[in-house]
């Protein structure tokens, strides 16, 4: 039986609630499918941990997270705890992705079924695509590292040739394995989301995805300046398959995507590298929910069915998929306006134990 080691950052906020429902639902798999093992590792780092120790994360965390398959975290951070330079100090991104050189941030954006969206007309088979956004560089390479005056501050964007090349690739290849394409049209296409008419650094990624597109000749391309790009994904998020753009660009249009599918706690995201990767939702630890029992945990419970696929285990992620899928067309559990879930992460996670014993038995 396969073992994979598996580190566990439980985070602040709702993040340990979230996280108890996604070990859960895994805990499930595992049993179903009987034919590997996790093992799971539990660290502490975030907010809460630099206010007991003066810095978000340990070295022996850090390290567990080296020698570790992969890594499932939940969302940290809390508003209040902040660096002398005004950030908050208990966001992981810079240690784990410029750390580790989790070069890509995989977001996919899925519309279920019996999600309330504020765009009425659209069906869930409507929104379906994957926002692939730059971890490493952009506007975001400065963290830490801008300056500031009494008069002025300054933060750098920065683009590299490297940089650029291997997420252009990486969004390929994303558009290559994805089962189905665009909904609008189902054609493979791969859309950069760039503000190359304002900055050079943005016609120097266009014109490196140009190359790059060249490789890959049965993916459509297009480009989309970044305003243009936020109205389409609300006129007509049906058109888009793949998006590859720049990290703050991803960051902005991965939330406003989020919005359209039931809120940030329908939408997961991995950081991957060339040797490891992590798993989390897309939002922050939600302090005002935290404890209410209200939070939604399928962000987190799609973040470990993207980790399931990512180690390899894809029949395993398409029946937890599929089981989600279920729950939410039975109205097994509802998702609110806000966003939220009566009763809680345990009720979601228990809807979805039953409906993968019924997925898995079908597989049999």
């Amino acid at each position: 039986m396969k073992t994979y080691r598996i580190v566990v950052l439980p985070g602040d906020g709702i993040g340990p609630e979230i996280v108890e429902a996604a070990v859960a639902v895994l805990d499930k798999i595992q049993e179903l499918a009987g034919d590997f093992r996790l093992s799971y590792d539990v660290h502490q780092a975030g907010a809460n941990y630099y206010l007991k120790n003066g810095k978000n994360m340990s070295a022996e965390t850090f390290e567990a997270i080296r020698q570790s398959d992969a890594t499932i975290k939940g969302p940290v951070g809390l508003p209040e705890v902040r660096l002398p330079d005004g950030t908050e100090a208990g966001s992981l991104g810079g240690v784990l992705r410029n750390g580790f050189d989790l070069y890509a941030n995989v977001r996919p954006i899925k519309l279920f079924p019996k999600v309330p969206t504020p765009l009425k007309d659209k069906s869930p088979e409507s929104i379906d695509y994957i926002i692939i956004r730059e971890n490493t560089e952009g506007l975001y390479a400065s963290r830490g590292r801008g300056l500031i005056t009494e008069q002025a501050a300054t933060d750098t964007l920065l683009l590299t040739r490297k940089g650029c090349e291997r997420i252009c690739r990486f969004a390929f290849d994303t558009a290559l394995r994805k089962t189905k394409g665009a909904p609008e049209d189902g054609r493979r296409r791969v859309t950069l989301v760039e503000k190359s008419n304002v900055l050079r650094s943005f016609y120097f990624f266009r014109q490196v995805f140009a190359e790059v597109a060249k490789e890959t000749p049965e993916v459509e391309i297009e480009t989309l300046y970044v305003d243009a790009a936020a109205a389409a994904l609300i006129t007509k998020p049906q058109h888009f398959h793949v998006i590859v753009t720049e990290n703050m660009f991803g960051d902005i249009l991965s939330d406003l995507g989020g919005a359209t599918i039931g809120g940030l706690g329908m939408c997961p995201s991995a950081n991957v590298g060339e040797e490891r990767a992590y798993f989390e939702p897309i939002h922050g630890s939600a302090l005002d929910i935290a404890g209410k029992n209200v939070a939604n945990p399928l962000s987190q419970i799609r973040a470990a069915g993207m980790m399931l696929e990512y180690l390899g285990r894809q029949k395993d992620a398409a029946l937890l998929e599929k089981a989600i899928w279920q729950a939410l067309e039975k109205e097994r559990f509802s998702i609110s306006p806000a966003g939220q879930v009566e009763k809680g992460a345990m009720v979601v996670a228990a809807a979805l134990k039953e409906e993968l014993e019924r997925c898995y038995e079908v597989r049999k």
